[in-house]
């Protein structure tokens, strides 16, 4: 029986989504969810399942080589700043320069911002540097916490050059004609919740008053002993502020230099046209081993790094890239069964789609639920994306249509939101540790601020839907955010007085 393009085509993804919903693993979820797939097409022949798996995996690996080397390279980069000392030469200029508690907020959130090529570095880097600076201004932990929360993942999911826009692009089906970072480049201005959280953490910090659980956490611990949460770790190193910056600001000019080149600016291509044909994933990659050469040549003859010290980085930065890696492939294999070629899951989904246009306008608020269902679960946005970015391609087809790009915006806003609010999630438990607050006071004073963007979002991605518009979309969750504000403010003025 020939089950292609029909429902049983959707039992994969559904295997894998509520594996990992159970079992809050995604990595045997997406593993069993592939297996089954494999099992469906093959008609239930195991050993021809497991040669099928293994060749969408290798064959997916191939395609995508280069994501996988960027995410080495940067790896190892992340690596070298750590132990360069540069992040703690910050810290130390951080302490002598800033003179308010607004101050330390935004100086602690401007870091974040600035360290956006990947969360992990952000939150550990953030977290190390700036405690001191708000400890002397009687800024929670909790706080701290949340603001390199709120500065880690919603900022590298916006940001072009990073390892989230690296894992966005590769996540479309392999028969897929779509740019990937092109289609990530126009989901920008469309990411509700990201674009909605930095603005909220700005007026928190402009207006210097917390309220609901981080209210009540900050009045009662606003002057705690912290010196017994203060851990043994101590970056090494000579290094300066300028050791920080620079990398980074490198690794910035020489990604977009490369895509222009990639894009055929030297053949006389114009910039707009280079940009749309480059290979964002080579361009990544040349970017990205030229800055460890800048890098090399920046530390190693001043001495900031020993070469043995250097060295070292290669293994380290590599380990700390195995998970992301790992989940990836896995996203991609899963993405590979239902595609096209195999199970064709797009082709079901679509006719059920374009049969009722009131579903269709539903598609980003509902997807956004899903997403922050699965990343809320799982305690990852990378797993979730990688699943439901390529259902979203099977629904509104192989073109970057208004409604398509609303709806991976969709997808990538609810796997932030629920990656932002999961107890188990990785960027949540590293801004915890980052800040050395007790993790659980992390997720509880974070979770209410969290949920209230997300409904903003949700009904922003509702009309959007049925007005078809990204930018009405935007706008009403801007006027939704003006709002709030107005009214929490009022409040807090009238209890003031």
């Amino acid at each position: 029986m020939d089950i292609t393009a029909t429902v049983w085509t959707l039992l994969p993804p559904i295997i894998a989504i509520a594996l990992a919903l159970i079992t809050k693993e995604v990595y045997s979820s997406l593993l069993i969810g592939i297996l089954a797939g494999a099992l469906l097409y093959t008609g239930f022949n195991p050993l021809h399942a497991v040669e099928t798996t293994f060749e969408i995996m290798g064959g997916k690996l191939g395609d995508n080589i280069n994501i996988c080397i960027f995410l080495v390279l940067l790896g190892i980069l992340v690596s070298l700043v750590t132990k360069s000392g540069a992040s703690r030469a910050y810290g130390e200029w951080a302490v002598k320069t800033i003179k308010s508690r607004r101050g330390a907020s935004f100086a602690t959130s401007f870091l974040g911002i600035f360290i956006f090529v990947d969360d992990y570095f952000n939150c550990l880097t953030v977290g190390t540097v700036m405690r001191p600076v708000t400890d002397k201004y009687s800024i929670t932990r909790a706080k701290l916490a949340y603001i390199i929360d709120a500065t880690a993942a919603p900022v590298c999911i916006i940001a072009p050059i990073s390892s989230w826009a690296a894992a966005v692009g590769s996540s479309l089906p392999e028969s897929s004609t779509m740019d990937g970072f092109s289609l990530f480049m126009k989901t920008i201005p469309m990411n509700l919740y990201a674009i909605l959280t930095l603005l909220f953490l700005i007026w928190l910090m402009a207006a210097d008053f917390d309220f609901s659980a981080m209210g009540k956490y900050e009045r009662e611990h606003k002057d705690d002993d912290l010196s017994q949460l203060e851990e043994n770790y101590v970056v090494g190193g000579a290094g300066k502020v300028y050791d920080l910056i620079l990398p980074i600001a490198v690794l910035i000019v020489l990604c977009i230099g490369a895509m222009l080149y990639t894009g055929g600016i030297l053949e006389g291509a114009n910039i707009i046209d280079a940009f749309a044909d480059c290979s964002s994933s080579t361009a990544l990659v040349l970017g990205s081993f030229f800055t460890l050469i800048f890098t090399f040549l920046l530390y190693i003859p001043r001495k900031v790094l020993s070469f043995g010290q250097f060295c070292e980085a290669f293994t380290e930065g590599f380990k700390s890239m195995v998970p992301a890696i790992l989940i990836l492939t896995l996203a991609w294999t899963l993405s590979g069964v239902c595609s096209a070629d195999y199970l064709n899951i797009g082709g079901f989904v679509s006719s059920i789609v374009s049969a009722d246009s009131v579903i269709s306008m539903l598609m980003p608020a509902i997807f956004f639920l899903i997403a922050l269902g699965l990343a809320f679960a799982t305690g990852t946005s990378w797993g979730t994306f990688g699943i439901l970015i390529p259902i979203a391609v099977a629904v509104f087809g192989d073109s970057a249509t208004t409604m398509l790009v609303m709806t991976v915006a969709a997808c990538l806003s609810g796997a932030v939101c629920g990656d932002h609010i999961s107890p188990i999630s990785d960027t949540t438990i590293l801004a915890s540790a980052g800040a050395q607050c007790h993790h659980i006071d992390h997720v509880s004073t974070q979770l209410p601020y969290a949920l209230l963007v997300a409904a903003m979002s949700f009904v922003g991605f509702l009309v959007g839907g049925v007005t078809g518009s990204g930018v009405i979309a935007l706008i009403v969750g801007l006027v939704l955010l003006a709002l709030t504000i107005f009214i929490i403010s009022a409040k807090h003025k009238k209890a003031a007085n």
